[in-house]
């Protein structure tokens, strides 16, 4: 409250200030409006053009206002008093008054000769408390802590709003009854943990499994960003964690929760010159405040980061982060969990199936299940629905893998034709080569960056691949190129993301996986690691030019051969590959049932809900998944 008013006081002492200024300099220019010299004005005098004036003694002479014959007001200023001018003034029938001097206001004093400069240290303080977020203290108050608390009245969530990590969860849940009753370990020589590092991609759900802890513990919660400690002034940070765990303490037991933590816990001397001194005497002082002389019982620090790698060593100790939680991508039965939990907040339609929508999204974090949701929500409003149908889930992950159809974009038929060959060659080679995930739909209508699309539905979660699959992966994208080479005695731009993935897939085999006669279980990769990470400053190189050859002949063998075995598949079917390509050019979507057809020799059955300017899918609503190859671009 008192942080307002002086913010209201002092927005309001600027105004007036500013004003005063503006008005002085107008009232200035207009006492000089009318102004005349001493000469002209005794001229005047003598010429009986003025009635009256009045004398009055100022700063730098005698100040002379004049009225004349025809009421006009004139001014002028004597630097000494003449006194002949009484005479004259009497001579000439003028009126005259002598006013004393008036001595100027302490007030008005201060404003005029002080006035700017005032206004210069309030704008300064104004702004330095917008740099700094207003915080507790006013502008000076560089050290104090910017987390933000939630008490255990306004935290609602539990983890019955967690879906996903179940063993993240259950990891977790000793946290809790620590918190809730610590004699209970306490007594056995048991101790709470210090610290709980919860590791894993973007988007799985740690911020919202430390609110859960919470939640459920009924315990304070401070919640700050790892990079809201740093700021441009030296040894902020280091006193902000200070102020930080000295306010946990007053609440004890409660959770700190520090989000990002890889802005402010990296490597200490990482990087060319040394490091930056600020950020590691912020975590130096992290560090003491963890695990130093001084015991924080009752605290527990949580901390978030997708980059456990460029932790320093120091912080991940037991003693500071006893423990590491890692909280990894849902599995099929996680999403269809974390689906249902989303999808109570939407009304949903009675073909909503939440185990097929999970298993056409592999891959998808809680956050892009999440968004997925109300992209379907969206869709439905689009179309004036009352509830989200299955529909719009298809849309909606259409447009969430594969980008937003391009509708305006106008191609030739020239391109629409070798657009169609070469997502026909994808598909063809996804079909027909084994292990391969099930080719789901095919497109040619501009998506993203991508001309067309080839998408394959996974009927399992993969979570390690063979060599068969690996190789038959190549073959499938080099599909594409081949297709425009038979077919349309063309090459074009639209394969140089399939040839990268190839290229890298190889190289992988190669040189991580050792999955090649010629150079055995070996790794062969050199050391990629970034300087500036906090790893090795220099990059060292452990093989010979000899064997780096003999990889790039690996490597050229294996992708020679697979590209062999994609012409021949698809020189040995061209009357698929024409019924695929003259379907795409006419429906420019075909799902798997139509695939089907043309792979059994039937006429593909015409896609259900099909319009050309409808803008429905093509296909049945299973889900599908961009593992396929990928589009002309």
């Amino acid at each position: 409250m008192n942080n307002q008013w002086f913010s209201k006081v002092a927005v309001w002492l600027v105004i007036a200030l500013v004003l005063f200024t503006v008005f002085k300099q107008f009232d200035k220019g207009a006492m000089q409006g009318n102004q005349i010299g001493y000469s002209d004005f005794l001229e005047e005098v003598r010429s009986k053009r003025i009635k009256s004036v009045q004398l009055q003694e100022g700063p730098s002479g005698t100040e002379i206002k004049a009225k004349t014959t025809d009421d006009k007001d004139l001014r002028t200023t004597a630097t000494f008093l003449d006194r002949g001018l009484v005479g004259d003034l009497i001579n000439n029938n003028v009126k005259f008054d002598v006013k004393p001097r008036e001595e100027p206001s302490i007030l008005l004093s201060i404003l005029g000769s002080w006035g700017p400069m005032l206004l210069l240290i309030g704008v300064w303080i104004y702004f330095m408390r917008q740099m700094q977020g207003g915080g507790k203290g006013g502008a000076f108050s560089f050290g104090k802590s910017k987390a933000r608390m939630l008490d255990e009245a306004n935290n609602t969530t539990t983890f019955a709003d967690v879906a996903g990590c179940d063993e993240a969860k259950e990891e977790v849940k000793e946290l809790v009854d620590f918190l809730k009753d610590p004699q209970k370990f306490q007594k056995l020589g048991g101790r709470i943990p210090r610290g709980v590092l919860l590791v894993g991609p973007p988007g799985t759900g740690k911020t919202l499994l430390a609110k859960a802890i919470a939640g459920e513990a009924k315990v304070p919660f401070f919640s700050i960003s790892g990079s809201d400690f740093v700021e441009m002034f030296v040894g902020v940070g280091a006193a902000r964690v200070r102020d930080m765990f000295e306010q946990a303490k007053k609440s004890a037991p409660c959770i700190i929760f520090v989000d990002e933590i890889d802005a402010v816990g990296r490597h200490r001397g990482a990087g060319l010159g040394g490091g930056n001194d600020e950020r590691e005497q912020t975590l130096n002082q992290m560090l003491v405040e963890m695990d130093g002389f001084e015991t924080n019982l009752g605290v527990i620090v949580m901390a978030a980061t997708n980059r456990p790698d460029i932790l320093d060593p120091a912080l991940l100790r037991p003693g500071r982060f006893d423990r590491q939680v890692y909280v990894t991508l849902p599995d099929i039965r996680g999403r269809e969990q974390i689906i249902n939990v989303h999808m109570r907040k939407v009304p949903v339609g009675a073909d909503i199936r939440a185990d097929i929508l999970a298993r056409g999204t592999p891959g998808f974090s809680g956050a892009d299940l999440a968004n997925l949701v109300n992209e379907a929500a969206l869709f439905a409003a689009r179309r004036n629905g009352r509830v989200v149908e299955m529909i719009d889930f298809e849309r909606a992950k259409d447009k969430i893998m594969m980008g937003a159809e391009r509708k305006s974009m106008v191609m030739d038929e020239d391109e629409r034709r070798n657009t169609a060959y070469h997502e026909s060659g994808h598909a063809l080679i996804g079909r027909m080569l084994p292990k391969l995930d099930p080719v789901h739909k095919v497109t040619i209508i501009p998506r993203g960056r991508a001309l067309g699309v080839t998408l394959s539905l996974p009927e399992k979660d993969r979570y390690s691949y063979d060599r068969e699959y690996m190789l038959n992966m190549i073959s499938m994208l080099f599909g594409g190129r081949i297709a425009e080479e038979v077919f349309m005695n063309q090459m074009t731009t639209g394969a140089s993301n399939d040839f990268e993935r190839a290229t890298s897939m190889a190289r992988d085999m190669v040189t991580r996986y050792g999955m090649t006669d010629e150079l055995g279980p070996m790794v062969y990769a050199e050391n990629e690691s970034e300087v500036f990470l906090g790893r090795s400053v220099t990059k060292q190189v452990n093989v010979s030019e000899q064997t780096m050859q003999k990889v790039d002949d690996v490597i050229r063998r294996i992708i020679d051969e697979q590209y062999a075995v994609a012409r021949k598949l698809i020189e040995d079917n061209q009357d698929k590959m024409h019924a695929m390509a003259k379907a795409l050019l006419e429906w420019e979507t075909i799902d798997a049932d139509q695939i089907d057809d043309i792979m059994d020799n039937r006429p593909p059955r015409p896609p259900k809900d099909w319009g050309p300017s409808s803008g429905k899918p093509s296909g049945p609503t299973p889900p599908v998944k961009t593992d396929g190859a990928p589009a002309a671009a």
